[in-house]
């Protein structure tokens, strides 16, 4: 577990590798062709948050929670595990791997696609004070456009029936809330053991700590 904890976010960006292959190669259609892709665009997002630049727990934990541990409180190792593979790539493999047979699942990851785009294009700016987060160019450039290209396919070609609507909107709400923000409320420990590296707290721009 403890290689997991380090290093889930690497093994990410080899499943976008070989995913990528696969779509290559693979004649899709529309639906599930963008449901891989959103797959492909989480990884990449995790990637951004995570690795490259990845001091993306250190501005959650000192931006959205005021923490004065930034490096394991309330987000931690374990935490980020969880929320990202867990909940993250189990949920959005589902949608891609059913496609138009669970249409509400579909909605409910690309519901959780468009929530990142609300928080990295502005909630986590307008918090911080700043013009940049680790997440953002991802959430803006492959988030982004997959929601409104998947929106404008489902509805177009009547593909959502009405209870994949009553039941994808609310799951999708759900995995926002209770996937992410719930999970960290729940995991959080002041003393948890489960501590990011200095690199994963603090950005490298000009060798200054992150004030938030």
């Amino acid at each position: 577990m403890g290689f997991m904890r380090r290093h889930w976010f690497d093994l990410g960006i080899l499943w976008a590798a070989i995913i990528g292959a696969f779509l290559l190669a693979a004649r899709l259609e529309p639906l599930s062709l963008l449901l891989w892709m959103s797959l492909i665009s989480l990884f990449l997002h995790q990637f951004e948050e995570y690795r490259y630049p990845g001091y993306f727990p250190g501005m959650v934990n000192t931006v959205m929670f005021g923490s004065k541990k930034p490096d394991r409180y309330p987000l931690n190792t374990n935490t980020a595990l969880v929320v990202n593979v867990v909940v993250g790539w189990l949920s959005y493999f589902l949608a891609a791997l059913l496609g138009a047979k669970a249409m509400w699942l579909a909605i409910a990851t690309i519901l959780v696609s468009a929530g990142n785009f609300v928080a990295h294009g502005f909630i986590f700016n307008i918090k911080g004070k700043t013009r940049y987060n680790p997440g953002m160019a991802t959430a803006i450039f492959l988030f982004g456009p997959i929601v409104v290209v998947f929106f404008s396919v489902v509805i177009r070609g009547n593909l959502a029936t009405l209870v994949d609507w009553v039941f994808g909107i609310p799951l999708g709400i759900a995995l926002n809330y209770a996937g992410v923000l719930k999970l960290i409320d729940l995991l959080k420990d002041e003393e948890s053991t489960h501590v990011f590296e200095g690199r994963f707290v603090s950005p490298r721009t000009g060798g200054r700590a992150w004030k938030g």
